[in-house]
């Protein structure tokens, strides 16, 4: 595409502006790469758009598209598919003393972005340090492929890896489905849809990193604080869910003023979704709370949507939460997302699940993927990461 001819003039003068930019809510050590060059990007790709090179979307999704990369000594790569879904293999080389842990990963990226190249290191990592086998699964994108596209191919693909577990030497008694970001909602769904069914085994965990879990509100108080946090906007979360649901963000601003839920509707769900749910000390910087305006009927044909639990799995009932096996959250103070993580922590404890919570004081959006990433590297995601390989490793 032309595009590929000017990229690296616009990578280097958002890395030029990076030095220039600053945030004040922005974790100091992260500042001079977030507040410039990532966030400029997406400015970068809405202008390019604009004079027609190409769309914001197919921009973003070169940039952070990642790259297959060489062999790695500890582990066997490959490139396979489960059923009709793509997806990579990491099998750990050394001869296992039985069947080992098996793990299916579901990238983050907004449900708009991301595949097998763009998390590499981390589904490396996962593999070596745990000793299991990781799958990370190449699921449909949005806007092209609408929910429940990443729904369907994220439990197709789990489903069929599990039914064929012992071609990959895995046990299939010990399968924890594992994700980031819109891959957590997409783990924490499929987690759900399998949970109390007779014809597979139980899932052994689900591992939630900074999950996006819920559509109704985004006013919470993680949501407020971290409104111009990189690595995702409030506008950006909103953005990526109107388009996974619809395919366009045509009324992002109704959405975020909190009229596309009917009153009705937030009143059923107000047990779950509420700051009065949140503790009083993620509330004390800088939370404002917020009124939503008049559900705006004309907008939104089908609202009752937001309440489907394969959307936004922190609506799901009891008699499923119930049922849930044991569960690792990990959450970033730094991060619009953070409540859907506290929430939904709550609501496990709440039905007796077992639940790990790591929470990172210094960690924003998206820090897992850069525990070492183009020569960047950041301590708290490292820790964050070796807290899952534990959480693995300890069941």
């Amino acid at each position: 595409m032309a595009f590929f001819c000017i990229l690296p003039v616009i990578l280097l003068v958002g890395f030029i502006a990076s030095f220039i930019l600053t945030a004040a809510d922005c974790p100091r050590g992260a500042r001079p790469l977030l507040t410039g060059t990532l966030p400029l990007l997406f400015e970068q790709g809405k202008l390019l758009e604009k004079i027609g090179v190409c769309s914001e979307i197919a921009f973003t999704r070169y940039v952070f598209s990642g790259w297959k990369r060489g062999s790695d000594p500890q582990l066997r790569v490959s490139d396979s598919r489960l059923g009709r879904v793509p997806v990579r293999v990491y099998q750990p080389r050394a001869p296992p003393a039985g069947p080992r842990a098996g793990v299916t990963f579901f990238h983050g990226g907004g449900w708009l972005y991301g595949g097998i190249d763009s998390h590499e290191n981390i589904c490396r990592y996962i593999a070596r340090e745990s000793n299991s086998v990781v799958v990370l699964i190449g699921y449909r994108l949005a806007p092209e492929h609408k929910y429940p596209a990443a729904y369907e191919d994220c439990l197709n693909a789990t489903i069929h890896f599990m039914k064929n577990a012992e071609h990959y030497g895995v046990d299939p008694a010990n399968i924890t489905v594992c994700g980031d970001s819109a891959g957590g909602n997409l783990a924490a769904a499929v987690s759900q849809t399998l949970a109390g069914r007779s014809d597979l085994p139980s899932l052994r965990a689900q591992v939630l990193i900074y999950p996006g879990l819920q559509a109704l509100d985004f006013n919470l108080p993680s949501y407020y604080q971290n409104r111009g946090v990189p690595l995702l906007f409030r506008e950006h979360a909103v953005f990526f869910m109107l388009h996974y649901l619809d395919g366009h963000a045509l009324h992002m601003q109704e959405v975020l003023e909190g009229s596309h839920i009917p009153p009705d509707m937030r009143l059923k769900y107000r047990k779950w979704v509420s700051p009065d749910h949140i503790p009083p000390k993620f509330k004390v910087r800088g939370y404002k709370p917020h009124k939503p305006h008049e559900f705006k009927a004309e907008f939104f044909e089908k609202p009752e949507r937001l309440g489907e639990p394969n959307l936004c799995p922190l609506l799901a009932e009891d008699a499923v939460v119930q049922q849930l096996p044991q569960s690792f959250i990990l959450t970033c103070e730094y991060d619009v997302l953070r409540d859907d993580g506290l929430l939904y922590k709550k609501r496990l404890e709440d039905n007796g699940v077992p639940v790990t919570w790591y929470h990172l004081e210094d960690g924003f959006h998206g820090i897992i993927s850069l525990y070492d990433y183009c020569g960047l590297s950041f301590p708290s995601g490292k820790r964050g990461l070796d807290s899952i390989v534990n959480f693995l490793k300890g069941l």
